[in-house]
């Protein structure tokens, strides 16, 4: 019987959820509190963040145990978007480190990674919205913000099926678990660096 099952949330995605909310809560605070969309230097700054956490996660999306899993993940990734908007700001791509990247992950620590990328492109929408005010979308600037080939909801309710679904045992699910809290305070330090 999986650690889960003994929680109020039986499904992996839910507990996960109630786990990262308040890591969540202060991403979030911590966004708002640079003020991403005050000016396109701002976007930019932000832009660099959101690349060198999809730069963290660059393998995990070509990883093939996890593409055995989710048949579209090579291109679900937004690392090469978020260049192209930095390109567009005349601002050089920020070098990443390769401590998540070097770092030997069972599948349920990298589905919890891939699930804060993946469950943040729902919370992309409004962004995107607020980027428009600064002249930005799909085509410049805000690209790793616009919304997947097929919808936001149906990439994430596709990816939400296989993290319910994969087998994990006890010890997977508490590294899960961790990585996923991991995932949301590493966001976190790239913000920090990028507006510092």
């Amino acid at each position: 019987m999986s650690a889960s099952s003994h929680l109020s949330h039986p499904l992996r995605s839910q507990r996960l959820n109630a786990l990262t909310h308040e890591p969540h809560e202060r991403l979030e605070a911590l966004v708002k509190a640079h003020e991403p969309f005050a000016s396109r230097e701002n976007f930019a700054r932000f832009v660099a963040a959101q690349y060198l956490f999809q730069y963290d996660l660059q393998k995990l999306y070509r990883d093939p145990r996890l593409v055995a899993l989710v048949d579209d993940l090579p291109v679900r990734c937004r690392v090469a978007a978020a260049r192209l908007d930095l390109a567009d700001f005349g601002v050089p791509v920020p070098a990443g480190d390769e401590s998540i990247r070097s770092r030997e992950m069972g599948v349920g620590e990298a589905l919890a990674w891939l699930f804060v990328s993946e469950g943040s492109k729902l919370g992309a929408e409004f962004l995107f919205q607020k980027a428009a005010a600064l002249q930005l979308d799909e085509t410049f600037g805000a690209r790793h913000l616009a919304a997947p080939d097929g919808g936001r909801a149906q990439g994430w309710k596709s990816f939400v099926k296989v993290l319910d679904g994969a087998a994990l045992d006890s010890e997977q699910e508490r590294r899960a678990d961790a990585a996923a809290i991991e995932a949301f305070e590493r966001f976190a330090v790239h913000l920090e660096r990028c507006f510092a």
